[in-house]
């Protein structure tokens, strides 16, 4: 009888597999609420005073949408637990990002998959355990290998180039390691990683460990099968050839234009010989990636650097990743859209593909809802604070594409400005992807059309 009543309350108060938006927010906020309590513990700092509100609250929102935005010192202002309790809330965030993305991929795919067009059973649109099970100890398996082999490369650094004894090297080659992967940007150093610039066996496992994070887990589980099963004539998915493709010119562009803009900055890049710039300037290309660390600083950069940036952080990284952003499948389809548009071409063909109109207007949708979004936090923080519209741009980017990268403004921009940002942060973590899901899963068929015409454009 109890298991009975348990159940039926489940039924009545628990959003269902239909409603996979509601889940995916009420899930991020019960864990910042949760990282929120644990911060504001007078345990988690260093003084052993509680955080202030608004403090927890913006950090806790921070490491779960794996951001990196901070309004005050991470080393400095928490403690040992206060450092493991953000490490665990950007492991939990960066994991459930993954895993929920993939599950309602998964979802979206078998709704309108050609088996189940054919049966037309609607109950088995649901996913099952199995599949939920495996998507997990996928996402899973994916995170802490790389997790595991960055820590250690970073560990036996920390340890043999800076004298760090064992435990100390191999806290700090975890906790970088996990900000790393799930692209979060938290560092345990005040001026985050300024002083490794110069060090490729610091920046470049990081940058590595960015990357394959921001490509997202159903790319690595296409790659890992056909690896494994050596199916050397068997075709890669539409998803996977956009992702790494587009993912491959983003990073050659980032590097390049960061380098050669901030190559005679005497701020940036300027000040380092020419091995040291290059390491600089790579480490500084996979950043915008919405990765947010920074080993020069980013506020001295100039202002076509920054406007680089914008667009970099606002594109993202891969579909289903830990990275933040439109992702760079939105913004492919969007280009090819463009592209079949200036050709004259009825429809859009992608790599061998016919890209549905569903898809169009989806990638569509989810641009420009993310514009008006950054637009209307730009708006706000402009209003709030004294600061110029190149860097408060950067920041309202900055903090809704997750990227934290940060021209040096956060902790000064007021409570609330720290509001706005928080906010940013949460719909640009879930929005997108809880936007792209209830659209394809709220796709219909009408059952009449009005009659055709076409106003004038442009």
């Amino acid at each position: 009888m109890a298991r009975d009543w348990s159940w039926a309350v489940l039924r009545r108060f628990l959003p269902s597999w239909r409603q996979p938006a509601r889940i995916v927010v009420l899930a991020f906020a019960a864990v910042v609420a949760l990282g929120t309590a644990l911060l504001s513990l007078p345990a988690a700092t260093t003084t052993g005073e509680p955080a202030e509100l608004v403090t927890a609250l913006f950090t806790a929102t921070s490491a779960v949408c794996v951001t990196g935005l901070v309004v005050v010192d991470t080393p400095t202002h928490w403690s040992t637990f206060g450092e493991v309790v953000i490490l665990c809330l950007i492991q939990v965030g960066g994991l459930g990002i993954m895993t929920i993305a993939s599950l309602l991929g998964l979802l979206v795919s078998r709704r309108f998959g050609l088996r189940l067009q054919l049966t037309a059973q609607t109950e088995t649109k649901a996913l099952d355990l199995g599949d939920v099970r495996r998507v997990v100890r996928g996402v899973a398996l994916v995170s802490l290998a790389f997790e595991l082999v960055t820590s250690l490369v970073l560990a036996a650094r920390f340890a043999i180039g800076y004298d760090y004894g064992v435990a100390d090297a191999l806290y700090h080659g975890v906790f970088h390691s996990v900000s790393a992967f799930n692209n979060a940007g938290f560092a345990l150093f005040p001026d985050n990683l300024v002083g490794f610039a110069t060090d490729p066996w610091i920046c470049v496992p990081i940058a590595a460990a960015v990357l394959a994070g921001g490509l997202g887990f159903p790319v690595w589980v296409e790659v890992w099968r056909r690896t494994r099963e050596r199916r050397r004539k068997a075709r890669w998915s539409l998803h996977t050839k956009i992702t790494v493709v587009t993912s491959g010119v983003l990073l050659v562009v980032g590097v390049a234009v960061v380098t050669l803009a901030e190559w005679n900055n005497p701020a940036t890049l300027g000040r380092f010989d020419a091995g040291g710039s290059l390491v600089a300037g790579f480490f500084h290309g996979v950043m915008p990636r919405t990765a947010g660390f920074n080993s020069i600083d980013v506020g001295q950069m100039e202002s076509g650097t920054l406007l680089i940036n914008d667009i970099l952080m606002f594109i993202g990284g891969g579909s289903a990743s830990t990275a933040g952003g439109i992702k760079v499948t939105t913004f492919a389809l969007l280009a090819f859209v463009i592209y079949a548009e200036i050709r004259g071409e009825p429809s859009v063909h992608v790599m061998g593909r016919k890209l549905p109109a569903t898809a169009q207007r989806q990638a569509l949708s989810v641009a420009l809802l993310s514009v008006g979004a950054v637009v209307a936090g730009t708006l706000l923080l402009l209003t709030l604070t004294p600061f110029r519209l190149e860097f408060v741009l950067f920041e309202a980017i900055s903090a809704f594409s997750t990227a934290g990268m940060t021209t040096g403004i956060t902790a000064e921009v007021g409570t609330a400005g720290h509001v706005v940002l928080l906010v940013l942060m949460f719909l640009g973590r879930v929005g997108p992807i809880t936007l792209a899901s209830a659209l394809a899963l709220r796709e219909r068929s009408r059952r009449y059309e009005l009659p055709e015409e076409r106003p004038i454009v442009g």
